[in-house]
């Protein structure tokens, strides 16, 4: 597959609330639905509101982002068939957080499945008191290297692209990020994705080592 110079300019970009729920939602409504139909209404319908509002309270504390969305190309028998990219950050800004990726004949499909895709993939950050991270950490991804280090309260999140909208969505408030490689979207918010997944806190370093806390300090 070769990607085309073409980018969807930012204002065609759906927003968050303009993108369909993922399909364990959709699942949930048709199941709802369907209980509807049954011998009483009434009864099928309540329980068919209930799970909307349940899947709808599970959706709430998710937020979906979208950090690119590029037109490619794959040759195929007879031409070129042409498609949608989309790269999609998910988190819910308490220390989880995913990177997906989409590909749909249309914008809204590719950010469907880059949402579910994100999911599918999501990594538990463990946060200091302060919303910063315990440790200095590194990440790579092909040709991107990323260094996160945590900072003071009050610094903020210092970093750019889509390091910075991964570090946001995983809920961390104070932090210095720097990219050491290439510029490519994909691979620094990947590269992200490793430095947050290699991060430990001071009690869980202690019991690998066979230590007590208090010589991690000393």
């Amino acid at each position: 597959m070769t990607e085309t110079n073409d980018q969807v300019q930012s204002n065609d970009i759906p927003a968050a609330s303009d993108v369909p729920a993922a399909a364990e939602g959709q699942q949930e409504r048709r199941g709802g639905r369907g209980e509807g139909r049954g011998g009483d209404s009434r009864r099928g319908g309540g329980r068919g509101r209930d799970n909307r509002r349940g899947g709808q309270e599970r959706d709430s504390e998710w937020q979906e982002r979208v950090v690119q969305i590029r037109r490619v190309s794959k040759t195929v028998k007879g031409g070129k068939k042409m498609s949608f990219r989309a790269i999609v950050v998910v988190g819910n800004e308490k220390g989880q957080v995913g990177v997906g990726v989409g590909k749909a004949g249309d914008v809204i499909g590719a950010v469907r499945k880059g949402v579910a895709d994100g999911k599918k993939h999501l990594v538990k950050v463990p946060l200091t008191r302060h919303s910063s991270i315990p440790t200095l950490s590194n990440g790579r991804d092909g040709a991107a290297s990323v260094l996160i280090r945590p900072a003071a309260p009050g610094t903020g999140v210092i970093a750019g692209g889509s390091i910075r909208t991964v570090l946001e969505l995983a809920g961390i408030k104070n932090v210095l990020a720097k990219r050491l490689g290439s510029k490519t979207p994909l691979n620094n918010a990947r590269a992200a994705m490793e430095a947050l997944s290699a991060l430990r806190t001071h009690k869980e370093t202690a019991k690998e080592r066979g230590i007590s806390l208090e010589q991690i300090y000393s």
